[in-house]
């Protein structure tokens, strides 16, 4: 087995590289330059879209920060002690044979993460598959977008994020955030909006009054759980006031009348009832958003992350449609996607339930597609597995998994009900988590493997509005430092697999991902780095050439010799003409509220959410290595009203136990008189005895298997009281 070689670039060895941020969705632009051995300038490469938020801008100290991993560790004796590449991955490879051979080859599973490029998604999927033969594999995704990609599947035949390009949104007089707070979690975000903020158009649904909500013309402030009502309550507004739009209705949908069958019993005074919104904001609402020339319907995490969170997307889908904004030109509905690559995450294969290029794993002419490609009968593909709880949930147990190795994801502190979480880890055979830094997750395995980080590998995302984009490098990795490519290429090759089957090479990857997805919902088939290299903005599905009854100047010339003929130019705006159901129309969603799986009661009287601050993304592993980020916040804290905060005998810095079903919270409180007295607000950010999903339920949607996030009960004391569980 080769050594990590690489070393760092001199400054003389690499100038100013374009590549794109590492965090959200957005993918913002942003240029690196080299400023020392162990260092990189950013600047934003467009300061007009926006710039860069404060994560954006500080992206680079990571890099060398001196919490980073840099040679492998494997578990001695109850201790990580630093080993060499041959020792780790060879007793991965070992474990990995004895525990397949014992149990199966669904004894080990695979857990990815949203932020991984393209190249890696795709070939973990591969690995899991064919080098383990494993059904058990899926990603940290299942958390984030899952619930909102089942409803836009339902409703439209497919799921992109934004079907339309975000700079559309430039032109909308009236936008509807529902779950959203993009003034924390993707502020350059808000540069697309200002037209609309400046029109009075910007209406906000949160159960927080958050720094988005202070921008809004109007911020409904719905009660924890029951945000469906309200999408429900407004509908009814909309049809009750004249303002369904009939034509588009009758020639572009189906299903309305079922679904204004439950909608007609929502009317807004009874909706005002169980929401808090009042029956007024209810119709101004649906004024809005009808009245204007262009408007938008956007949803996310607050809408998404419920045991009914499929149906609460697909609520706010109807209203879109009930207005006819979904598929025209300066109007729509969309999904603003959360991880790095949440959008390329979850087409290319690392999730239980799919195949490269958006396939289903069931559908037997997928199986037949892609095993073609990987060189494998069909049958040798397993079929769908554990979704992410239900996975991590089963580990170590009787039928569940004994081995797990996990890639860009930090479960430890991310999965909800997260002391179970933990204990089920630390119950495996065999953990072996690939990671840039000893993350919560990465304390508990028995091998660590060090790997390279966004800035110092090349590979392709897809951002939230399906348009593929590519990270370059700007510096090599220190030494002893290996890809994740690398990395599954060497097991794959110790564990009996040929070596050109799983390739190491970004560019080569992305190459068998361009076949593998051909012809598939999510076709990338006819993007190339090259294209990409050039500045081509290719937003899938981008076919290997133009389709028949494309325009002309997008047809290949037929006077020019094939590998001159111009690429599809991909796919910017979805629906236009038709729907991606076979009868070309939209699926209204015959959809009713039930309310949270937790609703407050005597014992736990307040809700409690979740949600990300400005500062720090996801479970906070990277961010809060950050010095300036952590200066800022360095620890959790509960947001709650005075008034219940004084009820609870706390005030204002003091040290509360957020107590729960599953777990207790001991954070300092923060008072904010905006907040709903029966409100309290964690960030999610923070380990230990400060992880907000302690208390979170893992309640699942049916659909999605998305677990309940967003709302659980809770009752709030002094952190001195302890209490029995």
């Amino acid at each position: 087995m080769r050594a990590a070689t690489s070393t760092r670039l001199a400054d003389a060895d690499v100038g100013a590289v374009d590549t794109h941020c590492p965090y959200c969705a957005l993918q913002c632009g942003m240029t690196l330059s080299p400023a020392g051995r162990a260092s990189v300038r950013v600047r934003p490469r467009d300061p007009s879209a926006g710039g860069l938020c404060q994560k954006g801008w500080t992206s680079a100290a990571l890099l060398g920060s001196p919490a980073r991993l840099t040679t492998p560790l494997v578990r001695d004796g109850g201790t990580l002690r630093p080993a060499s590449w041959d020792e780790a991955l060879g007793l991965v490879a070992r474990r990995i044979k004895e525990i397949s051979a014992e149990r199966g080859p669904d004894a080990v599973a695979v857990f990815g993460g949203g932020g991984l490029t393209n190249e890696k998604a795709y070939l973990l999927g591969k690995f899991a598959r064919v080098a383990l033969g494993t059904s058990q594999v899926d990603y940290n995704g299942r958390f984030c977008m899952s619930s909102a990609a089942a409803a836009a599947h339902r409703a439209f035949g497919l799921d992109r994020g934004l079907p339309f390009p975000l700079t559309d949104l430039e032109g909308a007089d009236a936008v509807l955030l529902a779950g959203a707070n993009p003034a924390e979690t993707m502020p350059p975000f808000l540069s697309h909006l200002r037209r609309a903020m400046d029109a009075g158009g910007l209406i906000v649904v949160d159960p927080r009054r958050t720094p988005t909500a202070e921008r809004a013309a109007l911020h409904l402030a719905p009660a924890p759980g029951t945000d469906l009502a309200l999408a429900l309550g407004i509908l009814h507004a909309a049809v009750a006031g004249g303002r369904l739009d009939h034509a588009y209705v009758a020639e572009r949908t189906t299903g309305f009348e079922e679904t204004w069958r439950v909608a007609a019993a929502w009317w807004p005074e009874r909706v005002e009832r169980v929401t808090g919104v009042a029956a007024a904001d209810q119709r101004r609402a649906a004024a809005m958003l009808s009245e204007a020339a262009s408007a938008y319907v956007l949803t996310a995490r607050g809408v998404e992350q419920h045991a009914t969170g499929v149906d609460t997307a697909g609520a706010w889908i109807n209203l879109a449609l009930a207005l006819g904004l979904p598929g025209r030109r300066g109007s729509g509905w969309g999904c603003l996607t959360g991880q790095g690559n949440g959008q390329g995450g979850r087409e290319h294969g690392q999730k239980a339930d799919q195949l490269p290029g958006y396939r289903k794993i069931d559908d037997p002419a997928a199986r037949a597609h892609v095993a073609r490609v990987w060189g494998i009968e069909p049958s040798a593909l397993p079929g769908p597995g554990r979704s992410a709880f239900e996975l991590l949930d089963a580990l170590g147990t009787g039928g569940g998994p004994s081995a797990l190795l996990v890639f860009g994801s930090n479960p430890a502190v991310s999965a909800p009900h997260s002391a179970r979480v933990a204990d089920r880890l630390a119950a495996l055979d065999l953990l072996v988590v690939s990671d840039i830094v000893l993350s919560e997750t990465a304390r508990m395995a028995d091998v660590v493997l060090p790997i390279t980080q966004w800035a110092e590998e090349d590979g392709t995302l897809t951002n939230l509005e399906g348009r593929v984009l590519l990270r370059r490098r700007a510096l090599a990795p220190p030494p002893g430092v290996r890809t994740d490519l690398e990395v599954l290429h060497d097991l794959a090759v110790l564990l009996g697999q040929p070596p050109e089957r799983f390739p190491a090479a970004p560019e080569t990857v992305f190459t068998e991902l361009r076949a593998a997805s051909e012809g598939g919902p999510a076709d990338y088939s006819g993007v190339t780095w090259d294209r990409l290299r050039a500045g081509e903005r290719l937003h899938w599905p981008v076919p290997r050439r133009p389709e028949h009854g494309q325009p002309e100047r997008d047809k290949p010339g037929h006077d020019k010799p094939e590998h001159d003929k111009p690429g599809h130019p991909g796919t910017p705006r979805l629906f236009l003409d038709r729907f991606a159901h076979p009868d070309g129309r939209a699926r209204f969603a015959a959809v009713d509220h039930k309310g949270p799986a937790e609703p407050p009661d005597e014992e736990f009287p307040l809700y409690a959410i979740t949600g990300r601050v400005l500062q720090h993304y996801q479970s906070g592993a990277q961010t809060r290595r950050v010095e300036e980020l952590r200066a800022a916040v360095p620890e959790a804290y509960v947001e709650v009203h005075p008034d219940t905060a004084r009820r609870a005998g706390l005030s204002d810095g003091a040290a509360a136990a957020v107590v729960g079903r599953r777990g207790r919270v001991v954070v300092p409180v923060r008072c904010v008189p905006s907040m709903r007295p029966d409100v309290v607000f964690l960030p999610f950010h923070f380990p230990g005895a400060q992880r907000a999903n302690l208390v979170t339920n893992p309640a699942l949607d049916p659909v999605s298997r998305m677990p309940e996030f967003k709302v659980c009960a809770v009752r709030l004391t002094p952190a001195g009281e302890r209490e029995a569980q």
